[in-house]
Parts: structure tokens; C-alpha cells; sequence
């Protein structure tokens, strides 16, 4: 039985598509089957895992609005077992399209449920936003991860999207949880990143990750190739702590994978 995870935070700019392609690609790397969905109307996350959005037939976007079945968007990737349901520019106003529909936040719940069977996780890339496509999201998840720049104001706006799990949770998944926060761009040079961490730590407590990733050259260089960073350089800083994120997760939701072979050599 697969998990749905969401990576998400309305603010820009704080590595939240970069964490859902590395995180992705890490756990297909350790040969756990992962689909990864991008709910992003700037479709980072597809043009990132090499696939030309010009090239994109069926994307989130017919499967939400079109009526279109989740298997039929399905693109493989340059790594094995790794999935991309694409995005498009076109989802920039299924919002507006998708108001007046019956139940319209479980519109994505109800096309990816049946992926629990076929993937060991499902990742979504939410938008930068708390409007219906990230409120379906969460409400199609177990859980969310939110990443943290280590940078001033990391905690800004935090609270808007603490609120929003907490409507979600109360009255469209009450099973949804925080896997955890993730703390990005942390810069080992300056004392600031420490002190943001520490802050973030006495925030969140031991919801935050023991990974952190670093701010890294080869990470922010990957998306213009159309890769991963473990792909593009899998020596890299930032490929290998993403890997151990990918780790942490596992560890975390062994339960999960307890009779599988593949959990017990990772």
C-alpha cells in the first residue's frame, strides 16, 4: 500500500520543486516505484525530469478539468521506476473552471487513489499557492513535507499554511499528517543558516528532518539539463542529501515496505 506525500509551502522560492524531483528520483534510485505528480501550473517539476512541456498530451490538467483517467497522463522517466504525471501552463485557470464542480477538492484524490497499488509513493508537487489545486492536493495525501529556506523570514507565512493543513485535516482527510519540515539552501559559511535552524528545530521540534540540504551548485544546475541532481552529478552535495532524505523517509515509514526486499537492503 503506497503513500501520497505532498511537498508543499505558498511561498516561492524555498526549494519546494527541487525537493520534489531530488526526493523522487532518491526513492526510485533505491528501487522503490514512485510516481511523481506535478500540480504546478509552471510545470518545473516536468520540464525538470526531461520531459518538453510542448510535447505534453494529457497532463494534471485533463485529468482534473477533461475528465481524463490518471493512467492515460502517465509519462516515463530517464530513471526506472520513477513516473511523472506532467503538468501544463493550461492549469493556470482550473481553478476557475473547476469552482462550480460537486466536490471539487477531491477531484485529484479520487483520479490518483488507485495508484496506492502501483507505487511505494506518490509525490505532488503543490504551487506556490493555498488555492484549490494545493487544497486538493493535501486532501489527496497522507502527508506533507514543507521545506524551509535557511534564510531570514524562513518562518513567515508558515502560519497560513499550518492553518490550511488544520482545515483540510478537520473537514476534507482527517488522516492527514506532517511528515516532516525540511530545512533547504543551508549555507555551511554563515551563522545565519545555524540560527535559522535552530529557530526552525525550536518551532517544529522533532518534526523537522535530521537531513538538511545544503545550498549547492550542481543541485540548482540539474533542472536547466532536464535531471536530477542524481543523475546530473551523483556526487554531488546536494544528490547525496536528498538521498539521505529519501532514507530518512523510509526509516520512517518502514511499516510500510516491512515485508518488502527491497526496504531491507536500503
Amino acid at each position: 500500500m503506497g503513500k501520497i506525500i505532498s511537498v508543499a509551502n505558498q511561498k516561492g522560492g524555498v526549494g519546494k520543486t527541487t525537493t520534489a524531483i531530488n526526493l523522487a528520483a532518491s526513492l526510485a534510485a533505491i528501487e522503490h516505484p514512485t510516481l511523481v505528480v506535478d500540480v504546478d501550473p509552471q510545470s518545473n517539476t516536468t520540464s525538470g525530469l526531461g520531459i518538453e512541456t510542448q510535447t505534453v498530451t494529457n497532463s494534471v490538467y485533463e485529468i482534473m478539468v477533461g475528465g481524463v483517467e490518471a493512467n492515460d497522463a502517465i509519462r516515463e522517466t530517464e530513471l526506472p521506476f520513477l513516473d511523472l504525471i506532467p503538468s501544463h501552463i493550461n492549469l493556470v485557470g482550473a481553478e476557475i473552471e473547476m469552482i462550480d464542480r460537486e466536490q471539487r477538492e477531491r477531484i485529484l484524490q479520487k483520479a490518483i487513489q488507485g495508484f496506492r497499488d502501483k507505487y511505494d509513493f506518490v509525490i505532488i508537487d503543490c504551487p506556490p499557492s493555498l488555492g484549490l489545486l494545493t487544497i486538493n492536493a493535501l486532501t489527496a495525501s497522507d502527508s506533507v513535507i514543507i521545506p524551509v529556506q535557511c534564510e531570514y523570514f524562513a518562518l513567515e507565512g508558515l502560519g497560513q499554511l499550518l492553518n490550511t493543513i488544520k482545515i483540510v485535516r478537520q473537514h476534507l482527510n482527517t488522516e492527514l499528517e506532517i511528515e516532516g519540515v525540511l530545512l533547504t539552501m543551508f549555507d555551511t559559511r554563515t551563522r545565519l543558516s545555524d540560527q535559522v535552524a535552530d529557530e526552525v528545530r525550536k518551532y517544529f521540534d522533532d518534526r523537522v528532518f535530521k537531513s538538511v540540504v545544503a545550498r549547492n551548485v550542481r543541485l540548482a544546475e540539474a533542472p536547466s539539463f532536464g535531471k536530477p541532481a542524481l543523475l546530473y552529478d551523483s556526487t554531488s552535495r546536494g544528490a547525496k542529501n536528498y538521498l539521505a532524505l529519501a532514507k530518512e523517509i523510509i526509516k520512517r515509514n518502514k511499516n510500510l515496505f516491512k515485508d518488502s526486499p527491497v526496504f531491507a537492503g536500503s
